[in-house]
């Protein structure tokens, strides 16, 4: 009797145990199921203000930068200034001498008197004869007509004289050096003695009372629009320190070698602090005029033929061919077939078939 109630309880706690072994069999493949489907975080494409900032190499140059040359042959008589002095508008720099300048000068001035005095004389005899016509029969038209071109041929001379001497003149001013503006003067390449001409670099005069910040802009930023017309820079020798620039002018033509264009900022060099040739970086914060997309770099796929983003739509992929843009700190800025709304993979891969099935989650872009 007690062997049979043995193997009673002992059937029964086989079958309860078989039991529980199937459930556990159930519940491990409704999870399998659920692990083997593929859920495809995605996000909706919106549009947004697309901007980018970008550091540039830029140069200082002087606002004016005149190199002084001695306009006619001659000796150095007199340097009156050195590199570093500052000079204002009009301020002899130097004195060149040229004895034969001086000659000519004065005989010109011989000239002039010669020609002024055969001018008068002539003046008179035409005015005599035309006071003398007045009375029939007195004058011959031919001698009258000769004595007034006598006289507007002498009035021609005298003016040529005139003219001549006063270009001698100038030439003679040539002979002084001034400044043609305020600055400072940045190299002397002349002293008393030396022998000069109009090719001979005597100095060099620089205003950097304000600098020109230049800066070669990429082709690919010209359509775009700086955030403000105020930049910053900065330069090796002051590397703490921020300065900042306004945009001024622009070239408006892509140099063909670099595939540049030219933009110029000027800096306000008051204190003055920094110096003209300075090696610079500029910062340009710059945006599209028009809105546009910008992704997460991992759902844009590049291979070795093209790059593309995944497109999700009726639960089925497809590969949509972009191009790049900008990277911004945000993402990657792409151009092609996408539109506002579209539903794209947050991280695609080149082994997921167009075509093929996806279940997909919204995952919120922060």
């Amino acid at each position: 009797m007690i062997m049979r109630s043995f193997i009673i309880i002992s059937y029964i706690g086989l079958t309860i145990l078989s039991a529980c072994t199937s459930g556990n069999n159930n519940m491990q493949s409704d999870n399998s199921v659920a692990t083997t489907r593929d859920t495809l975080p995605v996000f909706i494409l919106h549009a947004s203000s697309v901007q980018k900032s970008a550091e540039f190499p830029a140069e200082l140059l002087p606002y004016l930068n005149a190199g002084l040359y001695a306009k006619v042959q001659g000796f150095v008589k007199d340097m009156k200034v050195d590199i570093g002095d500052r000079v204002v508008k009009g301020q002899i720099l130097a004195i060149v001498e040229a004895p034969e300048v001086n000659t000519k000068i004065q005989e010109y001035e011989s000239s002039i008197q010669s020609a002024r005095s055969k001018y008068l004389t002539s003046l008179d005899k035409w005015q005599r004869i035309e006071l003398a016509a007045k009375t029939p029969n007195t004058v011959a038209p031919a001698d009258m007509e000769h004595a007034r071109n006598q006289m507007m041929a002498d009035s021609a001379a005298y003016l040529a004289a005139q003219s001549l001497s006063k270009s001698y003149k100038q030439l003679g001013n040539y002979l002084v050096i001034r400044a043609p503006f305020d600055g400072v003067i940045t190299t002397r390449k002349a002293d008393p003695g030396d022998l000069v001409d109009a090719n001979t670099l005597l100095l060099n005069e620089q205003d950097i009372s304000r600098l020109r910040l230049r800066v070669q802009v990429p082709e690919e930023y010209i359509g775009t629009q700086l955030m403000s017309d105020k930049i910053g820079f900065r330069i090796e020798a002051y590397p703490g320190k921020l300065f900042y620039a306004n945009l001024t002018r622009k070239s408006g033509a892509i140099d063909p070698t670099t595939r540049t264009e030219l933009w110029e900022f000027d800096y306000a060099n008051k204190s003055p602090e920094l110096r003209a040739g300075d090696f610079a970086y500029a910062e340009l914060n710059v945006h599209r005029a028009d809105s546009g997309f910008v992704v997460p770099f991992s759902s844009v796929v590049t291979n070795q033929e093209n790059k593309f983003v995944i497109k999700v739509a009726d639960n089925k992929v497809s590969r949509v061919n972009v191009r790049q843009g900008f990277s911004t700190n945000n993402g990657m800025e792409i151009f092609g077939n996408i539109h506002e709304g579209d539903t794209l993979a947050l991280k695609a891969t080149d082994e997921r078939a167009p075509g093929t099935t996806a279940y997909w989650q919204v995952v919120k872009q922060e």
